[in-house]
């Protein structure tokens, strides 16, 4: 129907990719929707106005939250005010959750429809949350087939409508034609994925180094390649770029998927990417550091036995994870070393990795929730 509005509301960098992916397929449906939100490059590419940029809403810890509080509380409140004003026919939320739950239960007060895509990870900590799920949603939309027995228990409407990243993330190219499109060398090549947030970078970015020092006086040949994500400017680079030159990484902006692709193997930190990454079949560590108080409180919180999404999708632990003080770049080299030097642990990898994939569902995953905002638009669902 002509007229429409959709306001879709996505917090940091995967957030974006999905919701891009999720407003491209909706407007083949209805090329005549006005859609809007929070997002970045990914979003307006696709055709949302942008309201509010997410590029400094991305941070991860409790601590790191709080000192973003002023500027995270500015936007929740910009978008109540549009929501209350404008009165979208449906609000689409995208991960994000403390925030986007918020906006839920506002939208929800005041009659607006809602469609949470990507839950809570209730199956990791605050289990109970999941029934307050079902007081501020209209509709669930999961990317874990594990999720759907969860929210039905508690009488949550659900639909599992795939995971994106099994369409986004297509294995095209050869180690050598990445190699060459990224105008790389074609020796043994190290990626090194510090994420997609400020934080994350900061905080990862020294380990990775001092990994990749320890790797370049073992294997004088080796290469290392860093894709700097979409979502952060150069300049976080910065304090860094001695070592960089000193190492000859070789920093691409953006083709992450491409930069997978180029290499033997990954040093990444956890998130989105691990899942990226396995996909790929790229043998991998993963890393993780928040501030102390942070960590501290989160274990007792967070119960999970992995932290990788690589992990917790297949159950059991594929790749090695470094968290906190176990993040140590003797630890993380000898581990990259091992998959470098081991072929039949790296082999062993690659098979175990191979299987996530299939516990994700068929492809698709965009169109197929773009088919349940529409139905929800037109009543249908």
């Amino acid at each position: 129907m002509p007229g429409q509005t959709v306001v879709i509301v996505a917090g940091e960098a995967s957030g974006d990719m999905h919701a891009s992916r999720l407003a491209r397929e909706l407007l083949k449906l209805n090329p005549e929707l006005k859609l809007e939100g929070m997002g970045g490059q990914n979003m307006r590419r696709a055709g949302v106005d942008i309201l509010v940029d997410n590029a400094e809403l991305a941070v991860v810890g409790l601590v790191e939250v709080l000192a973003n509080y002023r500027t995270i509380k500015a936007a929740l409140d910009k978008l109540k005010q549009h929501v209350k004003q404008a009165r979208p026919d449906l609000l689409i939320l995208v991960d994000y959750q403390e925030f986007n739950q918020k906006l839920a239960a506002f939208a929800k007060s005041i009659g607006i429809k809602v469609l949470f895509y990507i839950g809570p990870q209730v199956w990791a900590w605050r289990p109970k949350r999941v029934y307050k799920m079902g007081q501020i949603v209209d509709q669930m939309a999961v990317i874990f087939p594990f999720e759907v027995d969860l929210y039905q228990h508690a009488n949550v409407p659900v639909e599992f409508t795939g995971h994106p990243l099994v369409d986004e993330v297509v294995n095209d190219k050869t180690p050598a034609q990445a190699r060459e499109l990224l105008d790389l060398g074609q020796q043994t090549t190290v990626g090194m994925f510090p994420g997609s947030r400020k934080g994350e970078v900061k905080r990862l970015m020294p380990i990775m180094l001092k990994t990749a020092k320890i790797l370049q006086a073992k294997n004088p040949g080796i290469q290392f390649v860093l894709p700097l994500a979409e979502s952060l400017d150069e300049a976080i680079l910065d304090p860094y770029l001695y070592e960089i030159m000193d190492l000859n990484i070789n920093v691409v902006r953006g083709q992450a998927y491409d930069v997978m692709q180029a290499c033997d193997a990954i040093i990444t930190a956890s998130g989105t990417a691990t899942l990226e990454i396995a996909l790929m079949g790229i043998p991998m560590t993963i890393i993780y550091r928040v501030s102390p108080i942070s960590y501290n409180i989160l274990r007792f919180i967070v119960k999970l036995d992995y932290i990788g999404l690589a992990n917790i999708v297949a159950g059991k632990s594929i790749v090695q994870e470094f968290l906190q003080g176990k993040a140590k770049p003797k630890l993380i080299a000898a581990e990259i070393q091992r998959i470098l030097n081991d072929s039949d642990y790296n082999t062993t990898i690659r098979n175990e990795l191979s299987q996530v994939r299939n516990k994700l569902g068929d492809k698709s995953g965009s169109v197929h929730i773009a088919q349940l905002a529409y139905d929800m638009l037109n009543n249908n669902s």
